[in-house]
């Protein structure tokens, strides 16, 4: 049985531990339940559903992350006892005396919630309506519930959204991939690392079953993980081979589609905000899902800085509790009147600029090719000469550089490139990244999501790949259907499109941008950065990075790749200049 505890300041606050959520096929998940103190308030619900533990302390599991966040953003630990404070999710004392109730749900298999731990399922989702169901239906709710929550409590909305629950009134993706394939294990088809060391650094840390080898809620004192202590052999048999199964299934198929919602059939109020600096996971489901979501009442936002610190700070809790008060309460908060688009447009300095927009991309974007030369040049002027040059893949690659602007411009939107190229081997990865360059030469980087020194963008496509949906492709934004291999033939050369996240940067006059071409991940030319939730040193993208052996096995990609420049359109790249920010 749930125990309640007594009210806590600053104000009257019910909580309500450990109730039970029975699945529909008999599975009991538990959930954590704040509520305003009257037992006779209906209120609206924010509910989460995620594998991170609802009782582990976001100071104690990741402290790092923690430190991080109130340094630099004092106000997200201002006005609340941070006691409830929980990983990437509200913190009730700055929703509940809002009058919300807000619902963290241990996912199945995860924290106090028993089950087989199967990451991004149909059962999952399946899981998250029903609880969406049952929290709208409870006494205290007045049946409007929304989603909130970073990341992976982000990225699950989508798919649930997809499924139309009655209960579900609204959705705020901060920061949520929906695109399991190309936004999260392959990154143009190339596997990316992540996933393997996630689940082991932040997921099976957290698995049902752990119990004394886990931690406590340190509030309660309950252990996180359940009561039952499991060894080894039995957690792993309770967990599915997640990074087996990315390593094993190179090109799309029912897997993936499984964790790939249809976004057009969402029809909820959504809020998508994203992050420039999420390069590797995140940035382009947050686009994408904004673009094609059925949902004729939807918004993007756009931010900059780490991952999750926006989530908490006043903007963050003030823009999100804007969005729900309208739709969960009824309440004219002014948000009919939201811009569609509110960006923070970024500028060389770090620092960021304020503006509305009316879409996405950008309604006066000027789509302007910037050509690739043999001369390593890159220039909206057409080149006249033709040529090749050649790279070691595993080397520093080629830079293709602009003169330095003449005048400010603002660079804001998506991003592509067409090269032709040919392999000495059957097939190339291909890591493209933007880049820009300050009057002296040297690079300048950016307070990434994760990593302090990120490039301003990157695309990723494996040569192999490079077959296109032409029915879902925009020349800005290459579509690869990632359902068929078509090897190289060696030396033979190929035309191939790359797609670039989406960016924002003001270059200043005298600055130039820079494309790289190689084949590995870039490395930023400096110390790396840590968080204690992260396995491996950040060296530039953060833990996204694409180092499995058997993925790029050095027989193929440890090759030479030649570019070849026979004319104009060979090799160009695509970039949306915005007009009236000039100096």
């Amino acid at each position: 049985m749930p125990t309640q505890s007594p009210p806590v300041t600053p104000a009257a606050m019910l909580i309500d531990w450990d109730v039970p959520i029975t699945m529909s096929d008999g599975t009991v998940l538990r959930a954590d339940i704040f509520r305003p103190g009257s037992p006779d308030v209906r209120s609206p619900v924010l509910l989460s559903y995620g594998p991170y533990g609802k009782g582990l302390a976001f100071q104690d599991g990741y402290p790092a992350a923690w430190e991080i966040m109130v340094r630099d953003h004092p106000d997200t630990a201002a006005g609340t006892s941070n006691l409830y404070q929980n990983w990437e999710v509200v913190d009730p004392e700055k929703w509940v005396p809002h009058g919300y109730a807000c619902v963290r749900v241990d996912s199945r298999g995860a924290g106090r919630s028993p089950g087989e731990l199967n990451l991004h399922s149909a059962r999952e989702t399946q899981d998250l309506y029903e609880c969406i169901e049952w929290a709208g239906a409870q006494t205290w709710s007045n049946a409007k519930v929304g989603l909130a929550g970073v990341s992976y409590y982000a990225s699950n909305q989508w798919r649930v959204a997809a499924r139309k629950p009655a209960k579900l009134a609204a959705i705020a993706v901060w920061e949520g991939y929906n695109d399991r394939y190309r936004e999260s294990a392959r990154h143009g088809g190339i596997l990316c690392t992540f996933s393997r060391n996630w689940q082991q650094m932040q997921v099976a840390t957290v698995q049902h079953g752990r119990g004394e080898q886990g931690p406590r809620n340190p509030v309660t004192g309950a252990l996180v993980c359940g009561p039952e202590t499991l060894t080894g052999e039995e957690l792993a048999a309770l967990r599915t081979d997640m990074w087996g199964e990315l390593q094993r299934r190179e090109l799309v198929d029912d897997y993936y589609l499984e964790r790939t919602p249809e976004l057009e059939n969402i029809e909820v109020p959504l809020l998508s905000a994203a992050n420039w600096g999420g390069q590797g996971l995140h940035t382009r489901g947050n686009f994408e899902g904004y673009m094609r979501a059925g949902s004729p009442q939807k918004w993007l936002e756009v931010h900059g800085g780490s991952h999750w610190a926006g989530f908490y700070t006043d903007y963050g809790v003030e823009l999100q509790r804007r969005f729900f008060d309208y739709f969960l309460k009824g309440v004219d908060t002014g948000w009919s009147r939201q811009p569609a688009v509110q960006l923070q447009v970024r500028r060389a300095d770090g620092t960021f600029e304020q503006r509305a927009e009316s879409s996405w991309p950008l309604k006066d974007t000027q789509w302007t090719k910037f050509y690739l030369s043999a001369l390593s040049t890159l220039s909206a002027d057409v080149p006249d000469t033709s040529g090749t040059l050649r790279y070691a893949s595993m080397g520093d690659g080629l830079t293709f550089m602009t003169a330095p602007f003449a005048s400010q411009t603002e660079i804001t939107g998506p991003a592509a490139a067409r090269l032709k190229l040919s392999s000495a081997t059957s097939d190339a990865d291909l890591f493209l990244v933007l880049r820009l360059f300050d009057p002296q030469g040297k690079e300048v980087v950016f307070n990434g999501a994760l990593d302090p020194h990120t490039p301003l963008a990157q695309g990723w496509l494996r040569a192999s790949h490079r077959k296109l949906d032409p029915d879902r492709s925009q020349p800005w934004r290459p579509w690869h259907t990632h359902d068929e291999k078509q090897a190289l033939v060696p030396n033979q050369p190929v035309a191939v499109d790359v797609e670039i996240w989406p960016t924002s940067i003001i270059v200043p006059a005298g600055y130039s941008l820079g494309l790289t071409v190689r084949g590995k991940d870039y490395e930023y030319d400096g110390p790396a950065a840590s968080l204690s939730n992260m396995k491996n040193p950040m060296r530039g993208c953060g833990p996204f990075v694409h180092d499995d052996p058997d993925d790029r096995p050095a027989s193929i990609f440890d090759t030479q790749v030649t570019l070849h420049f026979d004319s104009p359109e060979d090799a160009f790249l695509l970039l949306p200049l915005i007009p009236g920010n000039e100096s």
